[in-house]
């Protein structure tokens, strides 16, 4: 019935990976993730745990915050195991709503406290940088602002791109409401808006839109700038500023993973969500997606800035789960629809 559910759900992309038929007839039990993270991201990666391990893997890709929803109206006959978010925000919804269980100390203890829950129901498996990325040619790095909030002066009027609608931009909205309260976050909203900005469904165009001077600088998340060099020639005429002095702008947010309370197969999923934590996995990550590792000693692309020197703001990644209330503040501000 487990299965028959998830296949019969509309939109829903599903794929049974390695052993499966080989070890057909067999008792196993089947890992479910629910995964929040792109497939063009983390679908070889998960092909790899199914190659190592044997394992029977079912995935469904869709937004974090589709899948977030999915879970609390499935309730407890969600089929899915393992809850692969994008974002912490999500994460910490979900361990609100108690549908998380706590993870085992040994998982928690292979990251740093920052980069998972105080109560232990999620942990990291990689972190992203928002940073403000700018043309090289159009934009001197001195005249680049100490805040986020002062891209509201109204000389950066037309040169502005972001993506209102992308999970990480409203992460950081969420953020800017915890550091500078309802009020803060809308005087900022509006105050960009003023400033005539270029919405973008993505960080990438909005990204390629800063490199080829169409725009002099965008709100995003780091490794963009490393996709476009790999897809390119590595020649890109633009570069990231990390907004220094614990500002919203440079947060620091983990992709992660959590148990559901309503998970049949435990056991594996614990041994996949440690196995996401392997050296190994983590190399994936810096290598292949370009973001940070959170495991100890496994080292970051060499020309990124040290996880360890961005200053970010001094929050708890589980509270950036009021995406309703992020969401509300963009429409009524009309910054999205």
């Amino acid at each position: 019935m487990k299965r028959l559910r998830i296949l019969a759900a509309a939109g829903v992309a599903l794929l049974t990976l390695a052993a499966a038929a080989a070890c057909g007839g067999d008792d196993r039990s089947t890992l479910t993730v629910y995964s929040g993270r792109s497939e063009s991201l983390v679908g070889p990666l998960l092909e790899r745990y199914a190659d190592e391990t044997g394992a029977r893997v079912e995935v469904r890709y869709a937004s974090t915050a589709e899948l977030a929803s999915t879970i609390l109206e499935e309730g407890g006959n969600s089929p899915a195991d393992v809850y692969f978010a994008q974002d912490a925000g999500a994460l910490g919804a979900l361990a609100k709503e108690r549908r998380l269980v706590a993870l085992p100390q040994s998982i928690l203890d292979l990251v740093d406290a920052r980069f998972r829950s105080d109560d232990g129901r999620w942990v990291g498996i990689s972190a992203r940088a928002r940073v403000v990325a700018y043309n090289t040619n159009n934009v001197d790095p001195a005249d680049l602002p100490a805040s986020i909030l002062d891209f509201t002066d109204p000389k950066w009027k037309g040169r502005i791109g972001w993506a209102p609608t992308n999970g990480s931009f409203q992460a950081f909205v969420t953020a800017l409401r915890l550091t500078q309260g309802d009020a803060g976050a809308r005087a900022w909203l509006e105050g960009i808006e003023a400033n005539d900005p270029v919405a973008f469904d993505g960080n990438l165009p909005a990204l390629v839109a800063v490199a080829s001077g169409e725009l002099d600088v965008a709100f995003i998340n780091h490794y963009y700038l490393y996709q476009l060099r790999s897809e390119t020639d590595g020649n890109v005429d633009a570069a990231n500023y990390f907004l220094p002095g614990g500002d919203a702008g440079a947060l620091v947010n983990v992709a992660g993973a959590g148990i559901l309370d309503s998970a049949d197969s435990s056991e594996e999923a614990e041994r996949f969500i440690e196995w996401l934590l392997t050296d190994e996995s983590q190399q994936y990550f810096a290598s292949e997606t370009h973001e940070y590792p959170i495991v100890d000693g496994v080292p970051a692309e060499a020309e990124l800035v040290a996880l360890r020197d961005i200053q970010t703001p001094a929050i708890d990644l589980s509270d950036l789960d009021d995406l309703e209330g992020t969401l509300e503040l963009l429409r009524d501000t009309g910054v999205i629809p």
